[in-house]
C-alpha cells in the first residue's frame, strides 16, 4: 500500500492543483461561479491528502530545504501575503468579506426593517408583512428581515426571494 500511496502522491497533488488552479482563477474573473465554487473548496480541501503524502515520500529533501533561507523566505512572504487579505477582513476594512458587493449589498438588505425595506422595493410596509404572513412568518414593523427570518428558522435568502416574488 504505501508503494502505491508513493506512486500517486506527486500526481494527484499536480491534477488537483490544476484543478484549483483553473476553478480559481474562473472565480477571480466570476466565470461559472456556479459551477467551479464547490468544486474548488472541496478539491482543495482533497489536496490536503496527497500533499501529505508527498512530504512524507519526499521527507529527505525537505529536511534539507529547512536548513536554508529560500524556503523561510517563501514561507514568510506567502505568509505576509495572506494576511494583507485577512486582516482587513478580520478587522472590518476596506474589502472586508472578501465577497463581491452584492452579497454586502443584500446582508445590508436584510438588515432593514420591512418599512425601510417598502421604499426600496416600491411597495407599503403593510403590503409586505402581509405578504410574510400569508407565508406564515411572524413579523413587527421593528423587525429586520433577518429576524424574521431567524425567528422562523428560515434562511434570509428565503425572505428575499418572497418579497421579490410577491412584489411584482
Amino acid at each position: 500500500m504505501p508503494a502505491l500511496f508513493n506512486r500517486y502522491a506527486t500526481p494527484l497533488i499536480t491534477g488537483l492543483f490544476l484543478i484549483s488552479l483553473v476553478s480559481g482563477v474562473a472565480l477571480f474573473l466570476h466565470w461559472g461561479s456556479a459551477w467551479f465554487h464547490g468544486m474548488h473548496e472541496w478539491l482543495s480541501l482533497a489536496l490536503i491528502l496527497p500533499f501529505g503524502l508527498h512530504l512524507w515520500k519526499n521527507w529527505r529533501p525537505v529536511t534539507a530545504y529547512l536548513k536554508h533561507p529560500p524556503l523561510w523566505i517563501a514561507l514568510a512572504g506567502s505568509l505576509v501575503l495572506a494576511l494583507a487579505f485577512a486582516l482587513p477582513a478580520a478587522t472590518g476594512g476596506a474589502g472586508a468579506g472578501g465577497r463581491p458587493p452584492h452579497f454586502a449589498f443584500a446582508e445590508r438588505m436584510m438588515s432593514g426593517t420591512l418599512p425601510e425595506l417598502a421604499a426600496v422595493l416600491d411597495r407599503e410596509p403593510a403590503a409586505l408583512a402581509a405578504d410574510l404572513a400569508a407565508a406564515g412568518y411572524a413579523s413587527t414593523s421593528d423587525q429586520t428581515l433577518a429576524e424574521i427570518a431567524a425567528a422562523q428558522g428560515r434562511t434570509s435568502g428565503e425572505v428575499m426571494a418572497l418579497l421579490l416574488s410577491t412584489g411584482r
